[in-house]
């Protein structure tokens, strides 16, 4: 994922946690905040609870390359925090992207064949 399109400041982050709106899946847990700009910026996350660094490393990797084939699908305007599960660890990868397209669809966040 290319950097305009991460979450990099930690204000930012804070604000999307203390004030976006949760959508739970048994892997991940997606947060949305609208963020007035033309474009949507995302961050991913890992708790220790999933594991050592390489896993949560792991984890994170595989939600960004994801990402990476839906991006153009996404909502422009929108501040997301995307949160691993524990679960994601025995997951494969289609298992996974349609997690991330099913929360993303729970909020809302991706645009219809006609661009809306």
């Amino acid at each position: 994922m290319r950097r305009k399109f991460r979450l990099t400041k930690s204000a930012d982050y804070k604000r999307v946690r203390r004030y976006g709106k949760s959508f739970a899946h048994p892997l991940i847990v997606l947060i949305a905040l609208n963020n007035h700009l033309d474009r949507t910026q995302i961050a991913v996350s890992s708790g220790r609870s999933l594991g050592n660094a390489v896993e949560r490393n792991r984890a994170k990797r595989r939600i960004r390359a994801c990402l990476q084939s839906i991006m153009s699908r996404i909502k422009p305007g929108w501040n997301i925090i995307i949160i691993a599960r524990k679960p994601i660890v025995q997951a494969n990868f289609q298992q996974l992207n349609n997690a991330i397209i099913d929360v993303l669809n729970k909020a809302d966040l991706l645009l219809d064949n006609n661009g809306n």
